[in-house]
C-alpha cells in the first residue's frame, strides 16, 4: 500500500474512533473499573474480545442498531400508525404525518420532533394541527394547544418505557470474570 492510502485509512479510523466516544454521567457509574465493566456488560453496552472471536469462529453475526432499536422512535410510530406518514426521517429526528380526515371539512396533522434519544418527557416536541374548511379552497389551519398533544406524548412515553424494559431484559447478561 502506498503512504497516501495509509494516511487516508488512518484518518478514517481516527474519525470513527473519535465519533464513537460518548460521555457519560460519572455520578451514575462506579469509580472502580471492574465494577464499570461489569455494569456495562450486564446492560449490553460492551463486549469481550473472547465473545467476539467465538461468535466469529462459530459463524455468528454482529449486532446492528437501526431506528427500530430506538424506543422513542418505535413508540411514536406505533402510536400514530393509524395516520398516513408524509415524512419519517430518523437521522433528522422528525416524523410528520399527512393530513388525516374522516370527513372533508376537518383534518388533523401531527409532527413529532425528537430532542433526545432518552426516554423522558422533554425528549419529544409534539405539535398537532387542525384544518377546517368551509369549502375546498377556503381552509384555516391552526395549531392545537389542547390535550391531544399531551395525550399523544403520554402514550408514546408509556410504550417507550415498555420497549426499553424489554430491550434491557433481552440484553442482560450476568458478568463473569473469566480472567481469575
Amino acid at each position: 500500500m502506498n503512504s497516501k492510502l495509509l494516511k487516508i485509512l488512518g484518518i478514517i479510523i481516527l474519525i470513527f474512533t473519535l465519533n464513537s466516544c460518548k460521555g457519560g454521567d460519572a455520578r451514575k457509574n462506579p469509580p472502580q473499573p471492574e465494577l464499570r465493566v461489569k455494569k456495562n456488560l450486564e446492560e449490553g453496552k460492551g463486549f469481550r474480545l473472547n465473545d467476539a472471536f467465538n461468535k466469529t469462529l462459530k459463524g455468528g453475526g454482529g449486532t446492528f442498531d437501526f431506528a427500530s432499536s430506538n424506543e422513542l422512535w418505535r413508540a411514536s410510530l406505533d402510536t400514530i400508525d393509524f395516520m398516513p406518514l408524509l415524512s419519517a426521517n430518523y437521522s433528522g429526528g422528525i416524523i410528520i404525518t399527512d393530513w388525516y380526515s374522516e370527513n372533508q371539512n376537518e383534518a388533523i396533522k401531527i409532527t413529532v420532533r425528537f430532542l433526545s434519544n432518552e426516554v423522558r418527557s422533554d425528549a419529544l416536541d409534539i405539535k398537532v394541527f387542525f384544518k377546517k374548511c368551509a369549502d375546498i379552497v377556503n381552509c384555516k389551519v391552526t395549531e392545537s394547544e389542547g390535550n391531544l398533544g399531551k395525550e399523544l406524548k403520554r402514550e408514546i412515553l408509556k410504550k417507550a418505557v415498555i420497549y426499553k424494559k424489554q430491550s434491557q431484559d433481552k440484553n442482560f447478561k450476568p458478568y463473569s470474570n473469566d480472567l481469575d
